[in-house]
């Protein structure tokens, strides 16, 4: 799934992006490590992993997002 990043703190790896339709999902510093970036800027799009997203059987919440990482680069 495709994003674009709302807020990133550099100290802390963390931050938060924007569904297309406008839904803004947190990120942690384990989701952030896990793409294997160093840093993000604020308006970039990028592809993101949700557990537990509404439709799937583990929940009906927007999800967690579990990896992100840029665009161009395939999810792990």
């Amino acid at each position: 799934m495709q994003a674009t990043v709302r807020h990133f703190d550099a100290g802390t790896r963390s931050g938060s992006v924007l569904l297309d339709d406008g839904t803004e999902l947190p990120f942690d510093t384990e989701a952030f490590d896990a793409g294997g970036l160093r840093l993000l800027r604020l308006g970039q799009r990028v592809n993101i992993a949700v557990e537990g997203a509404a439709g799937d059987a583990s929940g009906a919440g927007p999800g967690r997002i579990t990896v992100i990482t840029l665009s161009t680069f395939p999810l792990p």
